[in-house]
């Protein structure tokens, strides 16, 4: 795991427990429903607010997205259409 991933802590500003079950004791985060300390690992019900909550728990705030770039002879193959669509655009090949 790399040091910018950070797993996410129901102590966020934008975390929230879908069954509204989420209190803090003795500053641990403690849930209603399971009666057990809050995991967000594994907890199904967890959200965030921001809809950056992944599926392993990891806080998508922090995660850096991945930028591909295409390759140039990737971008000028020409697509074939379809019948329909060449009758209407009376071209056969779309660049």
């Amino acid at each position: 795991m790399d040091e910018k991933q950070r797993y996410c802590n129901p102590s966020c500003e934008f975390f929230r427990c879908g069954r509204k079950a989420l209190f803090f004791k003795s500053g641990v985060a403690w849930c209603k429903f399971a009666d057990d300390a809050c995991d967000v690992k594994t907890c199904k019900f967890a959200s965030c607010i921001r809809n950056k909550l992944l599926p392993n728990g990891i806080c998508g705030l922090f995660v850096k997205p991945k930028i591909i770039e295409p390759k140039p002879e990737e971008m000028l193959k020409p697509i074939k259409a379809s019948g329909k669509l060449i009758q209407k655009l009376k071209e056969r090949e779309l660049y």
